[in-house]
């Protein structure tokens, strides 16, 4: 509405043909975006669904805003109907077919009011009962918002600033509209207000969405913050709770039979699922060692809580001299009685130097894999299903005799993924296949890196730890 109409000045109609193609882009517009609102499928729980349909749905009205604008713009004023042509108000329609904008002039000379068919529609007054004069015009809104319809109208008759505001109105049929107002006064030849011009918009399903966009977003931001929050939350338990050493660790401290240990820690591709992944090697008061590696199912705070609660309770047990076997046996009765039910795997081995004798039970995971002299194999596991899967199961041991040179490694199932076009053999042989690579490293430290460069890269859905041990002359 250009700034300060004078009431001598006629207005001039659009051209049609300037606003034909504006309007056929708008209704081709409007219906590739209802295909993506019907497209979107909304759960409940996901908020990220919600906030997009609502982002959807925000750009619909606005759509139908702009081809209803559009299309008024083309028609130019529409002549005066004949008041008996008009009907009752019609009960509510569907958004889609709603009316949404409205005009009015009133003459302050003669106090004659003229509406738009639309305004009568929005406002769900009859047009016999005729339209509202502007001293009634606040009548139909709500009582806070009263004072700020009649502020502006004082400024613009008296001071000639344009309206720019929003009210509330109820209805005669009881519904409460939001209507969005901008008006202008009509000045006459001498500059005084002779009436004055507004174009009212019906915004109450355009604030709705608006309103759904704004909750649907903050509910993400809230979601996204505590899973942000519950991330750093596993970050710290685990760093707590894995071993603190870095690099190489030899133990027993005695030269025979001791062995040279590294491990690493592979995150999932994403890096935010945290998992239950841990491993752990101890040298024993009895001067065997322990070397460890299990995976509990789930991500996040509780399954790391998990895993500090299973590896906590493996190392007293395994301090206090129990044997990898019943070790697991008390194990699976403490996953069955925990708050939080999950299913883990683990293998827990003991390893005497003396006699170089490896002791292993297994409870559903990969058996270790044991490196000699250029080639390799995975040894044979002992009956042990997985940890929470069953009350009372009992786990087998088996033993192994090491030689001088040999290499164990002990990895959780996510280091070699899973697929349709790759089981977890094809992940041990690829780990086997990297006998010869592995027999001549020098450290375990270094079969750890070539490990990790094999399947470092990997697009893995979950975390993953390594455990290489080396036995020395």
């Amino acid at each position: 509405m250009p700034s300060h109409l004078f009431a001598d000045r006629p207005a001039q109609p659009p051209e049609p043909g300037s606003v034909d193609a504006l309007i056929s882009q708008t209704r081709r517009l409007r219906g590739d975006v209802d295909a993506v609102r019907r497209d979107t499928v909304v759960d409940d729980d996901d908020a990220q669904g919600r906030w997009q349909r609502a982002l959807c749905d925000l750009a619909v009205h606005h759509l139908d805003d702009l081809r209803e604008h559009l299309g008024q713009l083309k028609e130019g004023l529409p002549p005066v109907p004949e008041a008996t042509v008009f009907p009752q108000a019609a009960p509510e329609a569907a958004p889609e077919a709603q009316t949404r904008v409205g005009s009015a002039e009133w003459n302050l000379l003669t106090d004659e009011v003229s509406w738009s068919d639309e305004l009568f529609q929005i406002f769900g007054r009859s047009p016999e009962a005729g339209a509202l004069p502007l001293d009634e015009l606040g009548s139909t809104l709500f009582s806070e918002d009263q004072p700020l319809l009649t502020a502006w109208v004082t400024a613009c008759l008296v001071d000639g600033k344009p309206i720019d505001g929003e009210f509330r109105i109820v209805r005669a049929d009881g519904r409460v509209r939001t209507l969005h107002m901008r008006g202008e006064p009509v000045l006459d030849s001498d500059g005084c207000a002779a009436s004055m011009w507004a174009v009212l918009r019906d915004v109450s399903e355009l604030r709705r969405s608006q309103r759904a966009v704004r909750e649907s977003r903050d509910s993400l931001q809230r979601q996204r913050e505590i899973a942000q929050t519950e991330h750093r939350l596993a970050v710290e338990l685990q760093e707590a709770v894995l071993p603190p050493w870095r690099g190489s660790l030899r133990f027993p401290h005695s030269d025979a039979g001791a062995l040279d240990v590294a491990a690493h820690y592979l995150p999932s591709a994403t890096s935010a699922l945290i998992g239950g992944d841990w491993y752990d090697a101890l040298e024993l008061p009895d001067g065997s060692s322990m070397l460890t590696v299990g995976d509990l199912t789930g991500h996040g705070v509780t399954a790391t809580s998990g895993m500090a609660m299973m590896l906590g309770a493996l190392r007293g047990m395994a301090m206090a001299g129990i044997a990898p076997g019943p070790l697991m046996g008390w194990l699976n009765q403490l996953l069955e009685t925990s708050v939080q039910p999950a299913l883990g795997s683990a293998v827990c081995c003991s390893y005497d130097p003396a006699r170089r004798v490896l002791t292993w039970a297994q409870a559903g995971h990969p058996a270790p894999l044991l490196f000699r002299r250029g080639s390799g194999r995975a040894l044979a596991p002992p009956e042990g299903i997985l940890l929470g899967a069953t009350s009372g199961a009992s786990y087998a041991q088996a033993e192994e005799r090491l030689e001088v040179g040999d290499l164990l490694v002990l990895h959780t199932d996510g280091l070699t993924p899973r697929s349709i076009e790759f089981s977890r053999a094809d992940g041990t042989e690829r780990l086997l296949a990297l006998a010869p690579r592995l027999s001549a490293a020098r450290s375990a430290q270094d079969c750890v890196r070539l490990v990790v460069e094999e399947f470092g890269e990997v697009e893995r859905e979950d975390d993953a730890c390594v455990l290489v041990a080396r036995v020395g002359g």
